[in-house]
């Protein structure tokens, strides 16, 4: 099954999903074929759901088909281009760049990580593109798709290895 995304402006998209359109939030820097790192642009293409992260502190282990664990304090995700770890979870401290998933607020307590630049990782086009949840103040993402708890909590439970989330394709 692929799960189509669309954005009109900058930040803001719908997400086609059972016949039914949902508001979704994309990069600030719109959708872009030629993604870069840093451009907070959401990368353009359909892209495999590798696997489900979430905060074991703040909810149960979702039902789903995809591999699925929890969250660590020390979790990050490297976005160094030139480091080897590039585009792939790594523990913090990390001598490199890294974003942290464990964040304050809720936007990572689900995430389903995208295949977008993992086979082969390309230095610089792009990482850390998930698909998580909406920030409270409905804002843009730095390049994921951002959905409400309800929508992700659906797609976690539908999703499996064979699907893909196609963003502006």
């Amino acid at each position: 099954m692929d799960i189509k995304v669309t954005s009109a402006t900058p930040g803001r998209g719908t997400l086609l999903w059972q016949g039914r359109a949902h508001p979704c939030t994309l990069g600030r820097g719109g959708i872009r074929v030629d993604k870069r790192e840093g451009d907070g642009a959401s990368p353009v293409g359909c892209f495999p759901v590798r696997q489900v992260f979430y905060r074991a502190d703040r909810m149960a282990k979702p039902a789903t088909h995809l591999p699925c664990a929890a969250i660590a304090r020390d979790d990050g995700w490297c976005d160094a281009p030139a480091d080897p770890a590039y585009n792939r979870k790594v523990r913090l401290p990390y001598p490199a760049s890294a974003e942290t998933m464990w964040r304050d607020d809720a936007v990572y307590d689900i995430v389903v990580v995208l295949g977008h630049n993992d086979d082969p990782i390309v230095p610089g086009a792009g990482s850390a593109i998930f698909l998580h949840l909406m920030r409270e103040d409905g804002g843009p993402t730095e390049g994921c798709v951002g959905v409400d708890r309800a929508l992700a909590l659906e797609l976690v439970r539908a999703l499996g290895p064979e699907d893909r989330i196609c963003i502006g394709a």
